[in-house]
C-alpha cells in the first residue's frame, strides 16, 4: 500500500494536478475533482442538465472521477471557441506556428512522468509503456512543428506568360474522436497535423479514459496557443454525434472499432466531411522457419500483449511454418509465463489492467469460447488477483496463448482486444499468405525471416497498410500509420498526413487577352 502511494505522491505539488485531485491517505486511491472539459482557454462545467457518469480506475476497480458529458450547447460553445481560434490561428505563419507546438512538445517533455502516472491511473497499463506513449506524443509535434513552415503550393507555367499555382489551405474545425487505449497519445496524434496546417479542433476522449486530454488542452494553451485553439468536450456516443453533425465542422478523424467508423462515417457525410478513420484488426505475423527464432518470440509478444494486448493492430494471428511450430511454442510459454502482472505503477510490472471489467469479462469470455471450439489453452487466459488487497478489485488476467487453431475458429476471425495469442501452423508462403489475407481486416502485418527476398515478397502480397520485417508494433512518428479494407481510410503521422488536414486550392493567372469563344 505504501509503495503505491509513495508512487503517486512523488509528484511535485506545484503541478497542476494538484488542485485537481484529492487522494485518500489510507488507500493511496485517487479521487479527480477538476472539470474535464475545456473550451475557450479553461476547464468547463456544462451547461444546462448534464449526465454525469462514473470513470473507473482499472488498477483497483475504484471511481476516479466523475465525467460531465456535454450536450448540444456545450459541444456548440467549444466549436465557436474552436471557430475563434482558427481565424487568428490559420493567418500565422508556419513558422509562428511551430515555434507554439514547439514549446508545447517541450512542456510534455517536462511534466512526462506525471502525464505518463495519469495515463497508467485511468488506463492501468504499466507506467513503462506510459511513459513511451508521452513519448510519441511529444515526438509527433516535435515532428509535425517542423513541418509546419514546411507547407507550400506549386508553380505551374503555362503558353503566352501565363501561369497557375497552387495553394495548401487549411480545413477548417477538425474533430478528433480518440480511443481508450492510448488517450494522451491519440489526442497528440490527431491534433499535431490539424495544428500544423493551420486548423483548430475540437476533441473528444473516449468516455472510460476521459482525464489526460485535457492535460493537453492546457499545454498547447501555456506554450502560447490561442483559446480555443484545442478544445476537450467529454461524452459518448450522443456527444460524438453532435460534433459530426455540427455545421461548422469541416473534418472528422477518428480512432476505434469498425462498427463505429461506420457510423462516424455515414454521420460525415451527411455534410460531405472528410474523414480519417483507424479502425480494428486482425492482423497475421508469420514466422518462416529459416527465422531468428529468438527474435521471432519476442516479436510475437511485442505483437499480442503490449497495453495488456489492447491494440488495434496487434499481429493475434500468429502463423508459424511446421518445423519448428514445437520450439517457437514453448519459447513463447515461457516468456509469456515470466510476465509480472500486478500494480501497473510499479517499475518491475509488465502487464497492467485491461481498460475495465465489461472488457476483461468479454475478453475471459473469448478463451472460454476458444476452448469450446477445440483451442487448447497453453497458458493463462484467466482472472488474476494480485496479492496487494488494495488491488483484488482490480480488472487483470493471465496472458494467454492458444494454439491448435484454426482459421475458421472466433478467437481467429474476431478481434479479441486483449492479451490472447492464436498460434496457427503453416507448410508453404503461398498457403499463409491465401489464410492471412482472408480477412475483412487490414491495419497491420509482419513477417519474420532471414530471406531479405521472401521479406520483400511476401509483404508485397499481404492486404496491410503497415507491414514489418522482423519486429512487431514499432510506430516512428516520421512514417504513415494506417490500414486497408475495413480497417480505415486516411493516414495518421508521417508527411503525407499533411494532405489529410488540408485542401489544395487552384488559382489561375491570364497574363494576356481573353480568348473568348463568344
Amino acid at each position: 500500500m505504501f509503495q503505491r502511494l509513495a508512487v503517486l505522491l512523488r509528484r511535485p505539488a506545484a503541478a497542476p494536478l494538484a488542485a485537481a485531485a484529492v487522494r485518500c491517505v489510507s488507500t493511496g486511491s485517487m479521487h479527480i475533482t477538476a472539470p474535464l472539459n475545456f473550451w475557450a482557454g479553461k476547464r468547463r462545467t456544462g451547461e444546462g442538465k448534464s449526465n454525469m457518469e462514473n470513470v473507473f480506475e482499472p488498477a483497483t476497480g475504484r471511481v476516479l472521477c466523475n465525467l460531465e458529458t456535454c450536450g448540444a450547447a456545450d459541444v456548440d460553445q467549444a466549436v465557436k471557441a474552436a471557430m475563434s481560434a482558427f481565424g487568428h490561428w490559420s493567418k500565422m505563419s508556419g513558422m509562428e506556428r511551430g515555434r507554439v507546438m514547439i514549446e508545447a512538445a517541450h512542456i510534455i517533455e517536462n511534466r512526462r512522468e506525471e502525464i505518463a502516472e495519469m495515463e497508467v491511473v485511468n488506463n492501468g497499463k504499466c507506467i513503462t509503456e506510459a511513459r513511451l506513449d508521452v513519448d510519441s506524443a511529444r515526438l509527433c509535434i516535435e515532428y509535425y512543428a517542423g513541418l509546419a513552415s514546411t507547407l507550400a503550393g506549386q508553380h505551374i507555367q503555362l503558353p503566352g506568360g501565363s501561369f497557375a499555382y497552387t495553394r495548401r489551405e487549411p480545413l477548417g474545425v477538425c474533430v478528433g474522436i480518440g480511443a481508450w487505449n492510448y488517450p494522451f497519445q491519440i489526442a497528440a496524434w490527431k491534433s499535431a497535423p490539424a495544428l500544423a496546417c493551420g486548423n483548430s479542433m475540437v476533441f473528444k476522449p473516449s468516455p472510460v479514459t476521459p482525464v489526460t486530454a485535457v492535460l493537453l488542452a492546457e499545454i498547447y494553451a501555456q506554450a502560447g496557443a490561442p483559446e480555443g485553439l484545442f478544445n476537450v468536450v467529454q461524452g459518448g456516443q450522443e456527444t460524438g454525434s453532435l460534433l459530426c453533425h455540427h455545421p461548422d465542422v469541416a473534418k472528422v478523424s477518428f480512432t476505434g472499432s469498425v462498427p463505429t467508423g461506420k457510423k462516424i462515417m455515414e454521420m460525415a457525410s451527411k455534410g460531405v466531411k472528410p474523414v480519417t478513420l483507424e479502425l480494428g484488426g486482425k492482423s497475421p505475423l508469420l514466422i518462416f522457419q529459416d527465422s531468428d527464432l529468438e527474435n521471432a518470440v519476442k516479436g510475437a509478444l511485442m505483437a499480442n500483449f503490449l497495453s495488456q494486448g489492447q491494440v488495434c493492430s496487434n499481429g493475434t494471428r500468429v502463423f508459424v511454418q511446421k518445423d519448428i511450430l514445437p520450439e517457437f511454442v514453448d519459447g513463447v510459454v515461457k516468456r509469456t509465463q515470466a510476465i509480472k502482472i500486478g500494480d501497473p505503477l510499479l517499475e518491475s510490472t509488465r502487464m497492467g489492467a485491461l481498460v475495465s471489467r465489461p472488457h476483461l469479462d468479454k475478453v475471459l469470455s473469448f478463451v472460454e469460447q476458444a476452448k469450446k471450439e477445440g483451442a487448447t489453452v497453453l497458458c493463462g487466459g484467466e482472472a488474476f488477483v494480485p496479492s496487494d488487497p488494495k488491488l483484488r478489485d482490480g480488472y487483470y488476467m493471465t496472458p494467454c496463448v492458444l494454439a491448435n487453431c484454426t482459421d475458421d475458429m472466433t478467437c481467429v476471425k474476431e478481434e479479441i482486444f486483449g492479451p490472447v495469442m492464436s498460434v496457427l501452423s503453416f507448410e508453404t508462403e503461398e498457403e499463409v499468405l491465401q489464410r492471412a489475407n482472408d480477412t475483412t481486416m487490414g491495419l497491420a502485418a509482419g513477417i519474420f525471416t532471414r530471406d531479405v527476398r521472401r521479406a520483400h515478397r511476401v509483404v508485397e502480397h499481404l492486404k496491410a497498410g503497415s507491414c514489418f520485417i522482423n519486429n512487431y508494433n514499432i510506430t516512428p512518428v516520421e512514417v504513415p500509420f494506417g490500414g486497408f479494407k475495413m480497417s480505415g481510410i486516411g493516414r495518421e503521422n508521417g508527411q503525407v498526413t499533411i494532405e489529410h488536414y488540408s485542401q489544395l486550392k487552384t488559382v489561375f493567372v491570364e497574363m494576356g487577352d481573353v480568348d473568348s469563344l463568344f
